[in-house]
């Protein structure tokens, strides 16, 4: 009869995080099968049923669950104990990291940078998306650390502020020279559930324009584009279209909103593997920067 070892425990720990042996043997890089054969070595050790099914999902039986909630922080004390006593030489490992848009543009690639220097047997995983979204696949275990425009209140999550990014009016020249303060012109914006989107409608509402139907597209670069190329305005990060406007592509044709899209780096509240806690500290020391509010001053 084989030992339990630590491989074993984390096993257990991702199927129960991911909820199949498929998606926790992607995970651990590894054969379905190599998963099953470890989640049998441990029940015949123990002499216990550790999972059963549910719909497409393995769930933890109480004794499973009874076992994770013991061995879990134990597992974790120990992995941390022996990277910080090796200064994290031998931390390795993937990391997948989910970042919005206008933070990957703004301060995420130093922080990659500086992991590739410092931790180079990291794997990182980038995708980017929406706010939303991020939080989901946050909680449901499939992202591990994520970037994204807050504030966030969740009990699920543990978060760090990382800087906030002014916002301004634009359009394209042709849209400013008509005139008629962009009156008549196709309004775009991110979709319904994004900070830009609400702070789109609020400024329209303020200016006394209603709350009118907007044009959506989920891609910020994107949107650049449309309002730059055509007859269009938009709400767009000051950070994000500061070479245009200093090169005359775009123009603000409004007074820059006051309401600020403030952003944050969030793991998972119960979150305990020591490399995802080592970058999410490393996290919490990055700062958007925000030249508009010098011009706001």
């Amino acid at each position: 009869m084989k030992r339990i070892a630590l491989f074993h425990l984390e096993t257990l720990a991702w199927i129960d995080r991911l909820g199949t042996f498929a998606a926790a043997a992607q995970r651990l890089n590894t054969t379905q099968p190599a998963i099953s054969a470890r989640v049998r070595e441990i029940e015949e050790q123990l002499g216990l049923v550790l999972f059963q099914r549910e719909g497409r999902r393995m769930v933890l039986t109480a004794r499973g669950r009874r076992l994770i909630q013991q061995c879990e922080p134990l597992r974790h004390d120990l992995e941390r104990a022996l990277l910080e006593a090796s200064d994290f030489a031998g931390a390795s490992g993937t990391v997948r990291i989910g970042s919005g848009e206008i933070a990957a543009a703004s301060c995420l690639p130093a922080w990659v940078q500086a992991i590739e220097r410092d931790r180079p047997g990291v794997t990182m995983e980038i995708e980017l998306d929406l706010t939303a979204p991020l939080m989901q696949q946050l909680l449901a275990g499939t992202r591990d650390i994520v970037f994204l425009a807050g504030p966030v209140a969740s009990p699920g999550l543990r978060t760090a502020p990382i800087g906030s990014v002014g916002l301004v009016w634009v359009a394209s020249p042709s849209v400013a020279q008509a005139g008629n303060d962009g009156r008549g012109t196709p309004i775009w914006s991110l979709p319904d559930h994004s900070p830009l989107h609400r702070v789109t409608l609020a400024t329209l509402e303020a200016m006394g324009r209603g709350r009118p139907a907007l044009h959506t597209c989920n891609n910020v670069r994107l949107l650049i584009d449309i309002v730059s190329r055509g007859r269009a305005a938009a709400v767009l990060p000051e950070t994000m279209v500061r070479a245009q406007l200093d090169s005359g592509d775009l123009v603000e044709i409004h007074p820059r909103p006051r309401q600020l899209v403030h952003f944050e780096a969030a793991i998972r509240a119960r979150e305990r593997d020591p490399i995802i806690l080592d970058l999410f500290e490393r996290a919490q020391s990055l700062r958007i920067e925000d030249a508009s509010a010098a011009n706001r001053a």
